[in-house]
């Protein structure tokens, strides 16, 4: 027969066991979940580039589930995430993330946005990247005012690419 302290030993296991496979059941929960959650936010995170003709490249870009076209890219080697933006007249990099870039702020400028009126500061990307479609030497602005993680990537890129929308997909051609 076992003892009053044997048996509350025995308990006091069964509970902690059953607490570390809840927390373990939960963990995996937020690792699974929170894949899917990323790739509904961001459904262009492994970009395929095709090929064509007289050396056109096209990049494939699906709309996400708020009606964004985000999608991964680099500047100047460096892994980004990229929200494309026709209304932005250039590239607006968020402070935080230029600091991770490395990107140095040049000359301060007045800039409205959405929001109203903003300091930016003028910066230079030797390199930007989506897929395939690479330019060199893109005007930019960091703009500490912007609280994201993501690039607002504008027309001082997307001007010298050709681009067409189709349903709930983005084409980009060079």
């Amino acid at each position: 027969m076992k003892s009053d302290d044997e048996v509350e030993g025995y308990k006091r296991m069964g509970m902690v066991m059953q607490a570390l496979a809840w927390l373990t059941l939960i963990v995996l929960g937020v690792v699974f979940f929170g894949g899917i959650l990323d790739k509904q936010y961001n459904p262009n995170q492994n970009l395929q580039t095709r090929h064509s003709e007289g050396g056109v490249r096209e990049v494939v870009l699906r709309r996400n589930k708020f009606g964004h076209y985000v999608a991964s890219g680099k500047i100047n080697g460096k892994p980004v995430t990229f929200m494309l933006d026709t209304g932005a007249t250039g590239v607006a990099i968020p402070q935080n993330v230029a600091s991770y870039l490395g990107i140095q702020r040049g000359r301060a400028f007045s800039t409205q946005t959405a929001n109203g009126r903003s300091t930016s500061y003028a910066a230079n990307l030797d390199r930007v990247s989506i897929g395939q479609i690479e330019l060199q030497n893109v005007r930019a602005a960091v703009a500490p005012g912007l609280q994201m993680d993501e690039i607002l990537l504008g027309m001082s890129f997307l001007k010298h690419i050709e681009f067409s929308q189709k349903g709930d997909t983005l084409i980009l051609r060079q």
